[in-house]
């Protein structure tokens, strides 16, 4: 019995999905999740349109926009989130944009079509208090018996915790964002951390006097741990396991889980809800909605924009707890 195939391995031997593979990694520069995502989606389409156990290569050329559409509409009953579907809908788009520009075909079956519509929530966020909470609550003293012990490592975790959690929110980085830091991209003296975002674009993040303090404790408690050679190399990760290899974004998530409970904070936040917090707070505060595009890495000032429903929501909130007449 053959094993079954998963949607990317579907399209493991096609010659035409291997190129459109090397051209987002070559040409777009995309992401390994990115481009992990749409493999599977072309696979999905693969297996929809040339049946489950068609082999490679696929006669892609055949696709007409009803069968494009059809795909759509077999998602939309399968009763698919609206945002997977028009994550697939973007995959399957710029895998025949690829294959005219190539010259394999005139005319893309999926330009011009449309996803369902989102329904955009606002994202969570934390007020100014619980932030405060959440980074005091679990900032370890300056001098603690463990420290003393032969438990270093527990101390350097509880280190790095902070540390991590002041960056992201000092900084609004994305969570792959700080777990792919290296030593060498934070500029201790100058105050900045130096971010890749989506499509590998490099931008500059200004780090606090708090993060930056948490940091400087974190490295000096990972030199002991696992040595200072190691810990200071330009390319050694910021964030280390206890093991010393790098922090994984999971693990991130489930250390928010557990710092979130230590500063009584109810509620599954997780570690994107500090850069959604950033964002909102630095509007509050009177910043430019230009500038805090910049400082998220946003290509568009519409995906920064949802920040100032959200200030608009707590204006609305503080005028009807304050004005005696609301």
């Amino acid at each position: 019995m053959q094993p079954q195939r998963t949607t990317a391995g579907m399209i493991a031997g096609d010659p035409l999905a291997l190129d459109f593979i090397r051209h987002l990694q070559t040409e777009r520069n995309d992401s390994q999740h990115t481009i992990a995502a749409y493999s599977r989606d072309v696979g999905q389409f693969a297996a929809f349109a040339f049946g489950e156990n068609a082999l490679p290569p696929f006669d892609w050329t055949s696709i007409s926009r009803d069968a494009a559409r059809a795909f759509l509409v077999a998602l939309s009953q399968s009763e698919a989130e609206p945002g997977t579907i028009r994550r697939k809908l973007s995959a399957l788009r710029t895998f025949y944009k690829f294959m005219v520009r190539e010259n394999h075909l005139e005319n893309n079956p999926f330009a011009g079509l449309r996803g369902p519509k989102m329904k955009r929530g606002l994202p969570d966020v934390l007020s100014e208090q619980e932030v405060a909470q959440l980074l005091d609550a679990n900032t370890p003293p300056e001098y603690d018996s463990v420290a003393e012990s032969t438990e270093l490592p527990k101390r350097y975790v509880a280190l790095r915790d902070s540390a991590l959690l002041e960056l992201l929110y000092s900084t609004g980085a994305r969570v792959g964002e700080a777990a792919a830091l290296r030593v060498g991209d934070v500029d201790f003296s100058g105050g900045f951390a130096k971010v890749f975002g989506k499509g590998r674009k490099e931008r500059l993040c200004p780090i606090g006097r708090p993060a930056r303090k948490a940091i400087d404790r974190m490295l000096e408690m990972s030199s002991r741990v696992f040595g200072e050679k190691e810990t200071l190399s330009q390319d050694s990760p910021l964030f280390r396991n206890a093991r010393g290899g790098r922090l994984t974004t999971r693990s991130m998530e489930r250390l928010m889980k557990r710092r979130m409970a230590k500063a009584g904070i109810p509620g599954d936040f997780t570690p994107h809800a500090l850069r959604h917090s950033f964002a909102t707070h630095m509007l509050d505060a009177g910043a430019d909605l230009r500038a805090v595009q910049e400082l998220l890495g946003h290509a568009s000032l519409s995906t920064t924009q949802i920040y100032t429903h959200i200030s608009v929501e707590h204006l609305r909130r503080v005028y009807h707890t304050s004005h005696p007449r609301a």
